[in-house]
């Protein structure tokens, strides 16, 4: 039977475009799958929920076709789950695929229903995500690597660090944590990562968002700029030679394709409000939100918690930093007054420090290498850590969430 873990720690592709139609028995089911329908990962699905159970399913296809999946709900023996699914055969589609959602924990009638081509079934009491991932684990195919975690920087102000938060923290998975990383600077026209990390590369993210019908595995690949071993950079061109007016699904192929590459994809977001920006925080694994000790910053940092809350019901909710704090003579928000106010705590309070964070980006260099030892250094890396799911420490350990899917990143080795 399906594994219901803590579906939330875990990296769910999304759900292609398929149609998904429910028939549920109890109301609570219902609501459920309504509510896995709002998730980010199922906005490509289209979805309909029924009550009748396997009877109503029987009935609603013997003249119309079948969607790509259907979600059944049996409550026990009473349903008659065998019968109804040797029923439902008969109407079926090719394709079509079936998930049980069952209220009964017995091995011999999960054996029964797999030995009908029952693709999962789940039991009872089901969380959205877990439905999410059962279907999203139905469309990927085997040997296909697996998506990587995806992780968003956004500045609640200008000027506010964010750029640099977020390639300091891509540097630290990379480095720190031994993980492969990609780094992609989505602004356009005034992205700083290519001298932040003190690269010149020919192309970059303009070639791959404004020729998408060109765009695979094979150009992503040639756009990237290699940093070090773990870390490779899709740099912006920071050019002026046009305007940048950009369509709400711009990104989503690059990111699919870098996603599909990587166990880890830092995006460096800009400080816009827009369609497309909206849309690649509320697609991410993962959200930081950078602020400064201000009331500006706090008052920016609020609404847009709240507005990507919205949007997000089966995720955490993005992590806030707290950047340049304790500047000297400066009147600030302390790190406890502006948690209390978000009421959400802050993941980090990175100091305010001139000299280190000046002479990095002069350098093209980051914190880390410039001073290894320093406070600053070892926020990020902790940062780093808790972004893939290592709660325990900077270092790489065995434990960790996040290695079975480094693991199966990896090339395989053939047998001798």
């Amino acid at each position: 039977m399906a594994e219901q873990s803590e579906a939330a720690e875990r990296v769910i592709a999304p759900v292609p475009r398929i149609t998904i139609q429910a028939f549920c028995e109890v109301s609570e089911t219902a609501a459920m799958i309504e509510a896995a329908a709002e998730d980010r990962r199922m906005q490509r699905a289209r979805v309909k929920v029924r009550m009748g159970g396997g009877a109503a399913a029987i009935e609603a296809f013997r003249q119309a076709p079948t969607p790509n999946v259907i979600v059944i709900e049996v409550q026990g023996s009473r349903s008659k789950p065998l019968e109804c699914l040797d029923a439902l055969a008969e109407v079926c589609d090719e394709g079509t695929r079936v998930l049980v959602i069952g209220h009964l924990n017995d091995v011999t009638l999960y054996r029964q229903l797999l030995q009908r081509g029952v693709s999962d079934y789940l039991m009872a009491p089901v969380d959205p995500l877990t439905l999410i991932a059962a279907i999203s684990e139905m469309f990927t195919a085997a040997g296909v690597k697996p998506i990587g975690r995806s992780i968003a920087v956004f500045g609640v102000r200008g000027g506010i660090g964010a750029s640099t938060v977020s390639h300091n923290l891509a540097w630290s998975i990379a480095r720190g944590q031994g993980v492969p990383t990609v780094i992609a600077d989505l602004d356009i026209a005034f992205g700083t990562a290519s001298l932040n990390f003190n690269q010149d590369p020919p192309q970059g993210i303009a070639e791959a968002v404004f020729a998408p019908e060109r765009l695979d595995a094979a150009l992503v690949e040639r756009l990237l700029s290699k940093c070090s071993d773990n870390l490779s950079l899709l740099s912006a061109p920071a050019s002026l030679d046009r305007t940048i007016d950009l369509s709400e699904p711009a990104f989503d192929v690059l990111i699919e394709h870098l996603r599909a590459s990587v166990p880890c994809l830092v995006l460096d977001v800009p400080h816009q409000w827009n369609a497309w920006t909206k849309r690649v925080l509320s697609a991410a694994d993962e959200i930081f939100v950078v602020a400064g000790p201000d009331l500006a910053s706090l008052r920016n940092a609020k609404n847009l918690l709240g507005a990507l809350k919205n949007g997000r019901p089966n995720d955490a909710p993005p992590r806030v930093i707290l950047n340049g704090s304790g500047m000297a003579k400066r009147p600030e928000i302390g790190a406890v007054e502006f948690g209390k106010a978000l009421d959400a705590p802050l993941a980090a309070t990175i100091p305010f420090d001139p000299v280190l964070f000046g002479t990095a980006a002069n350098n093209g260099q980051m914190i880390a290498e410039v001073q290894p030892g320093s406070k600053v250094a070892e926020l990020f890396a902790d940062l780093a850590a808790s972004a893939i799911g290592r709660t325990e420490g900077r270092r790489k350990t065995s434990s960790s969430l996040f290695e079975p899917l480094l693991a199966r990143f990896a090339p395989r080795r053939k047998a001798s």
